[in-house]
């Protein structure tokens, strides 16, 4: 029997680079954007135009196939449970919370990404799991500090926002879905889809056109945080364990904060810096492999 070839080693820098550095600003991104949008509208417009734009790069490249029912199927669950559940939770959080407390809620992820992980089989290393409870310790010292506060609402948003993206996640491995990129632009429809229904549903409309400013954020979103991150993160987990691929939730707190300094004149003391110094730890054991 063959063995599967090994994933390409510079395209898994490429897609962890993707995920700390790119995700880490796009909290600071709907920051802004929320000032502007309603925070389910945004979501969505901005998961079915990238999913729009990937469809027609796939045209334009004649690699278009109408995928099977199972595959639109698969699709449709992990659009719902990513985008829509995942992100569309977080983004109406940070209507009430601060981008760098949103991405230090969502580093459970990780946790509920390995919990979901056992009930399809797939078991976690003990370096995994002295990972994840680093990394769970890591958040809820940089959440002691007096620098980042959030409601008890937006917490619950964001916890169900990680459970949601988390579940989706581990149960990616074992749903069909379109190949290639056409699995991150199908998901991103339907993701999208459900988030503008649910706009819909809350009522919500603009008020006013956004500025340069709100337009710039959904743009950032759309091209960076949807169409190159995501992209990444489909192709790391599909060649590296749940752990390591949600690994990102470590990083991105550190992300958000540093934008959130640079922009917004935060400030950040040795209890966060501490704090960070546990999650990039946590980062390396959960991606370390054996040699």
């Amino acid at each position: 029997m063959t063995a599967a070839p090994a994933p390409n080693r510079l395209l898994l820098i490429l897609s962890f680079f993707c995920l700390y550095v790119i995700w880490g600003s796009t909290y600071f991104a709907i920051r802004i954007g929320v000032e502007y949008w309603p925070p389910f509208m945004m979501a969505g417009l901005r998961f079915l135009t990238a999913g729009l734009v990937l469809m027609g790069v796939l045209l334009l490249t004649r690699q278009w196939a109408l995928p099977s029912l199972a595959e639109l199927k698969g699709a449709a669950i992990l659009g719902v449970l990513m985008p829509g559940v995942g992100n569309g939770l977080v983004t109406l959080a940070e209507k009430d919370v601060s981008s760098g407390v949103a991405a230090l809620v969502v580093a459970t992820v990780p946790l509920f990404a390995t919990l979901f992980a056992q009930g399809f089989g797939q078991k976690a290393r003990k370096l995994e799991w002295a990972g994840i409870a680093l990394g769970f310790a890591g958040m809820v010292f940089l959440n002691l500090g007096a620098n980042l506060r959030a409601s008890p609402e937006g917490a619950i948003l964001l916890l169900l926002a990680s459970a949601g993206w988390a579940l989706g996640s581990a149960w990616s491995r074992h749903l069909k879905q379109p190949p290639g990129i056409a699995g991150s632009a199908w998901m991103m429809v339907f993701g999208g889809g459900s988030l503008l229904i649910a706009s819909l549903l809350k009522g919500e409309a603009l008020t006013a056109m956004p500025p340069l400013e709100g337009w710039l954020a959904v743009g950032y979103l759309v091209l960076f945080g949807s169409i190159v991150a995501y992209s990444a993160y489909l192709y790391l987990l599909k060649n590296v364990s749940a752990a390591a691929a949600t690994s990102y939730a470590y990083v991105n707190p550190i992300i958000a904060v540093l934008l959130g300094v640079a922009f917004l004149g935060e400030h950040v003391g040795l209890h966060e810096m501490v704090a960070m110094a546990i999650i990039v730890t946590a980062v390396v054991l959960i991606s370390w492999k054996k040699g």
